[in-house]
């Protein structure tokens, strides 16, 4: 190496000064601030808990969901982001109107105006029978007159899972042989009918109450409704000592990236 290719050397490493602690930092920071608004304001994780959306989602999906897509519109913020509107066949996941600070996942069947009802299991929708491809239905399911002829038939005192509330109010929503979708709410269903406690059973889903759309499944672990849904602290504390020891094995390689529709 010559001396002047030595000098170019030299003058190239003193024009790039080392990036201080300082600043190092203050990237740091900018990157978590960033991340954490994005976890916070844009996207959210969820984790399926029940097979009431088979197959279109498993127990042990876990979900990114864009919370920004049906976001209300703000004075400041509505010129940049194109807010969408809910539509028939969206898959959203809200909080429950029943429980508070339950998360829910479900299909929209039913946006405000609409004229629901069932028949033998079959939706239709403003007079249409729905043709409803993802609708799982078990073979050996019994007939149930409730929920498979909604609303005609009146919801039976036997049944907890019919929320009371919504017991008293269902009449009132009633034209006929249908149920009509009120203002700013949702008719909601699950894609595994038998299974599925949805809005025939505790009601509408108030437009306040959804978050957001399931855009994919970043992680799907193989597991069932009771490990997920587990309350103790010490079933909390197995499930997640289980899933470390089994990712491998029990993680549902095939439905990593899978786009949720």
């Amino acid at each position: 190496m010559t001396k002047r290719q030595s000098k170019k050397r030299e003058s190239k490493n003193e024009a790039k000064p080392k990036e201080t602690k300082v600043e190092f930092l203050a990237s740091l920071a900018e990157v978590l601030a960033t991340g954490l608004f994005i976890i916070t304001f844009m996207v959210q994780a969820f984790a399926i808990p029940s097979s009431s959306m088979e197959n279109t989602l498993l127990v042990g999906d876990h979900v990114f969901v864009n919370r920004i897509q049906f976001a209300p519109a703000t004075s400041w913020a509505k010129f940049a982001v194109p807010y969408d509107q809910i539509r028939r066949g969206d898959i959203v996941v809200f909080l429950s109107p029943q429980t508070p600070g339950l998360h829910v996942v479900k299909r929209i069947i039913g946006v405000p105006g609409d004229r629901i009802h069932l028949r033998n299991g079959v939706v239709y929708r403003n007079g249409q029978k729905l043709d409803e491809p993802y609708v799982l239905h078990d073979r050996d399911e019994t007939f149930y007159a409730y929920r498979d002829n909604f609303p005609a038939d009146p919801p039976p005192t036997f049944d907890s899972n019919i929320w009371e509330m919504w017991r008293t109010n269902l009449p009132s929503f009633i034209e006929g042989e249908d149920i009509i979708v009120p203002p700013d709410s949702y008719f909601g269903m699950g894609d595994h009918r038998g299974v599925s406690l949805d809005s025939r059973f505790w009601g509408f889903i108030p437009r306040r109450n959804i978050i957001g759309l399931p855009m994919f499944i970043y992680w799907s672990f193989d597991a069932s409704e009771e490990e997920y849904m587990g309350k103790s602290l010490g079933d909390r504390v197995g499930f997640v000592a289980h899933s470390i020891i089994h990712f491998l094995d029990e993680t549902r390689w095939r439905r990593t990236l899978r786009v949720v529709k």
